[in-house]
């Protein structure tokens, strides 16, 4: 767990993100998941929910920016599925690993023996309250730059990206092979109103296929749906 005592002790970080924190206890802050806070009860010191909620909205601006520059002549559904297909639990959490983000996190004990340096629902978290922290911390251009360089490859694939339509894909394949359509099943909702997590189940006649999380009900059963593709697509070769 990385030190609160040393002012650069995010110095790593940084240099991956590209910015230097003026207050490093907005970094602190960023980094700290609530579970940690459970167990410390720190005086002084708050989780990175607010933080979250404000990198969530920076983030969509950015990329809304970013999407209508690259594709000057898209229509807004086009543009809305293009940030959606960017801006989702698995693209947050695939840019969290590259700044092996994972390991800064402050995680309470349980949390750390679940697992939770690998999740990708906190991780996705995790890098939104870094932005928002970047946001107070330098104000928009800051998070804009860090933001944009972060996801440009993301934005260069944005076609093959807005193209996964896994739900598509599987309505398809299951009317092909078994003549049903698949059904989606909400089996929890956590967190607060501003970061809710979902858990979905994918149904096809009887039988599960794959179950899921995101942070929304449509990149829930997204996430889902693409399991169970795999899951078919491993039955049909077997």
């Amino acid at each position: 767990m990385p030190s609160t005592a040393q002012p650069s002790a995010y110095a790593i970080l940084e240099q991956k993100l590209g910015y230097s924190f003026r207050d490093a206890s907005l970094c602190e802050t960023a980094l700290t998941h609530k579970s940690w806070m459970n167990e410390t009860q720190e005086t002084g010191r708050t989780d990175n929910e607010r933080l979250e909620f404000l990198g969530d909205a920076v983030l969509a601006l950015v990329t809304s920016d970013l999407l209508m520059k690259r594709f000057p002549d898209q229509p807004e559904g086009e543009l809305s599925k293009a940030r959606a297909a960017i801006v989702n639990e698995a693209g947050l959490a695939q840019v969290a690993e590259i700044l092996s983000l994972g390991q800064w996190i402050f995680l309470g004990r349980g949390e750390e023996q679940a697992g939770g340096r690998q999740k990708r629902s906190l991780l996705a978290n995790t890098f939104e309250a870094l932005l928002g922290a970047i946001y107070l911390d330098g104000g928009f251009s800051a998070a804009f730059q860090v933001a944009e360089e972060l996801f440009s490859s993301f934005i260069a694939d944005v076609p093959a990206a807005a193209s996964k339509d896994f739900k598509s894909r599987l309505q398809e394949l299951a009317q092909a092979r078994l003549q049903m359509a698949p059904t989606y099943s909400v089996l929890s909702e956590q967190g607060p109103d501003h970061a809710k997590t979902f858990e979905i189940a994918i149904l096809i006649g009887d039988r599960e296929y794959a179950r899921a999380f995101g942070r929304s009900k449509k990149e829930a059963q997204q996430n889902a749906a693409e399991r169970a593709l795999a899951a078919m697509d491993g039955a049909g070769s077997a």
